[in-house]
């Protein structure tokens, strides 16, 4: 069976990931820093979840130490890398800035170094929708030029595009890049809009709402990424026959390089989203309108036509579904049932 290593195996997509790939089988290299950018007792519950499998080894290890990520590179011959680990956020890289750096561009130095040589098959990366920054045209593809963006966050996600483009052409390393675009679902980061949203009707505290809710997202059900990733493990990037210098495609290479955008091609209005959170609690939120934030942009909308061609991408959860299957664990998780009277079904 295929050994596995997932960076950032603590975390939201991470944890999903490995859950996932152990269920099918394979033996799972788990590495993670359970850093306190959030709840690290999240973290922790997620990992006993996973250490419950045999298949399953965990490291604890930040990506800025090459020496430690070459020792797991060592001891286990791992084929292929699916690297998500990094400082996530656009507005905690504005008050911030040095975390990202440290994280998502040492860090994944080291995660190419690594791969370079001890040999990796496939790296698996995660990039991001906020590449595309200061872009208006919808919907957002893989082919447009993304070399505005509009925080350092999406400036880092960008720079490992780039790097894993150097690898790819230099070492002839197969880099495939995803650009998620807003990932939720159960076992979720507190500090998404989601999360915090419900946390807060809950308590009868007051919500932010950015824009004054004008702002759409292509919300993506965790369980839809996560097979979209799986069935990308055994598909290497290739070199295409057909790139063309003269009209160059930002996608692909001559290199063993591609660009995927992984979203649901389905934005959802905030406003929307808000409402179905507060039909499902059975309660109103108290809203605080508010302008535009630095470094937010204000649609999502992924064209995800290259992942269907690839490998029969079709995202199958609805807003409301995946909500509802949020909002079940969150109620479970946290006991807000015995505390609101609310039942968790």
């Amino acid at each position: 069976m295929a050994k596995i290593l997932v960076t950032g195996a603590a975390g939201f997509i991470g944890f999903h990931l490995a859950n996932k790939l152990l269920g099918e089988g394979c033996e799972v290299i788990g590495l993670d820093s359970v850093n306190d950018y959030y709840d690290p007792a999240l973290k922790h519950s997620r990992l006993e979840l996973l250490k419950q499998h045999s298949q399953f080894k965990f490291y604890l290890c930040q990506l800025e130490n090459y020496e430690q990520i070459e020792e797991i590179f060592k001891q286990h011959e791992v084929s292929v890398v699916v690297h998500l680990a990094a400082q996530a956020g656009v507005r905690y890289s504005i008050t911030n800035p040095r975390a990202y750096i440290d994280s998502n561009l040492t860090g994944f130095m080291n995660i190419l170094e690594a791969c370079r040589h001890y040999k990796a098959e496939h790296l698996i990366y995660a990039s991001s929708s906020s590449v595309y920054g200061a872009n208006t045209q919808m919907p957002f593809s893989v082919t447009h030029n993304v070399d505005h963006p509009v925080s350092l966050y999406a400036a880092t996600k960008k720079a490992n595009e780039l790097m894993a483009h150097t690898y790819s052409h230099l070492y002839k390393l197969p880099t495939t890049g995803l650009r998620f675009f807003t990932v939720y679902g159960p076992w979720g980061r507190p500090d998404m809009a989601y999360f915090s949203f419900t946390k807060a009707i809950l308590n009868n505290e007051t919500i932010k709402v950015f824009n004054h809710g004008n702002m759409k997202r292509d919300f993506t059900y965790i369980d839809d990424i996560v097979d979209g990733i799986v069935k990308l493990i055994d598909k290497k990037a290739e070199p295409n026959p057909h790139w063309n210098s003269d009209n160059p495609d930002p996608s692909t290479s001559t290199a063993p390089y591609r660009i995927y955008n992984i979203g649901n091609n389905n934005p959802v209005e905030l406003k929307h989203f808000i409402s179905v959170i507060e039909k499902k609690l059975n309660r109103t939120a108290n809203k605080e309108y508010l302008p535009m934030q630095p470094g937010d942009v204000h649609e999502t909308y992924a064209d995800v036509d290259a992942l269907v061609r690839e490998i029969d991408f079709k995202p199958q959860t609805s807003i409301e579904e995946g909500l509802d299957k949020f909002l079940d664990w969150y109620l479970q998780y946290y006991d807000v049932k015995s505390e609101n009277g609310i039942s968790s079904k």
